[in-house]
């Protein structure tokens, strides 16, 4: 099973040009098939010898673990891609994770901010010092463009271009687009570039980053997240809003403004239309919300 999962990771790196988190991500989720063998089973049976009883047994001991049932989904979903390429590539002649049921998630909505919170988180940093004008202008960027944080932190310098104030962005898959910039995020980014100083000694692919760290390198995802929670706390909103949150909101207040969902769904990078609906209802949630607040016979007692 071993040699199964390292083509199979190869296969998505080389292949399918997955990103570093894509890679993780399912190296972990098959690594825990392989500790259920190792720790319950005492033996890690051949990709080609996995039963579908084996692996409802799996999935049982996932629930046994406590585990969420969106972490369970995943994993999966893992499986079923894992045993698709298995199949294809001839290490099994069958496929036992076709039979597995998805467990019912539900569907949660996307946390976003209100106009009024944006306003108050944009300006939270101080505009008077590199960071605050670098901190600045990813927030702006963020809610202008709804930019991924791996987004974010992979722009360089030739990915803008100030003149037509748009953004070449690398989403999943490597796959391109094109970013508008508004003009709020479109002067940060300008007053940000002016105060810019690389690391002289870095390699040319740390100069070229837009958004460096206090070393002159460039700004890794896990930096961004700990910035945001710093300007959330000097701002006093939630804590648990997340670079993620910020591309939520830019979805939502586009739906809300009235954008149409293929517009959003371009924007955002989304494969899928499926993807983007889930801000539908968000907006038709709020909609209703105001409604019920609003219309005299609408209000509900009790």
């Amino acid at each position: 099973m071993h040699a199964a999962i390292d083509a199979f990771i190869r296969h998505l790196k080389i292949e399918r040009n997955a990103s570093p988190l894509t890679l993780k991500s399912y190296s972990e989720d098959l690594n825990s098939l392989l500790a259920f063998f190792n720790d319950v089973r005492q033996h890690v049976p051949g990709v080609d010898k996995v039963t579908v009883a084996e692996l409802r047994e799996y999935v049982a001991y996932l629930h046994e673990c406590g585990y969420a049932k969106t972490t369970i989904a995943r994993r999966l979903a893992c499986l079923r891609s894992f045993y698709r390429f298995c199949k294809r590539e001839a290490f099994t002649e069958t496929n036992p994770a076709q039979a597995l049921r998805t467990p019912r998630t539900g569907r949660k909505l996307p946390h976003f901010l209100s106009t009024e919170q944006v306003t108050t988180l944009l300006e939270a940093p101080a505009a008077n010092a590199p960071a605050g004008l670098r901190d600045r202008a990813i927030l702006e960027v963020f809610y202008s463009s709804g930019l991924r944080v791996a987004e974010l932190v992979g722009l360089n310098l030739a990915d803008w271009d100030a003149d037509a104030s748009i953004l070449r962005v690398f989403g999943k898959g490597r796959k391109e687009r094109i970013a508008p910039l508004g003009r709020h995020a479109d002067k940060a980014l300008r007053e940000w570039v002016a105060v810019r100083e690389p690391n002289a000694n870095g390699s040319a692919e740390e100069r070229d980053a837009m958004f460096l760290n206090r070393f002159g390198k460039r700004l890794t995802t896990r930096s961004v997240a700990r910035l945001l929670d710093k300007h959330l706390k000097s701002a006093g909103l939630s804590s648990k809003t997340s670079p993620h949150t910020l591309r939520h909101t830019f979805a939502t207040h586009l739906l809300d403004g009235g954008a149409d969902l293929r517009s959003v769904q371009e924007l955002l990078g989304h494969k899928s239309l499926t993807t983007t609906q889930i801000y539908t209802h968000v907006s038709t949630r709020r909609m209703r919300d105001t409604y019920e607040q609003s219309h005299p016979h609408a209000k509900r007692t009790g």
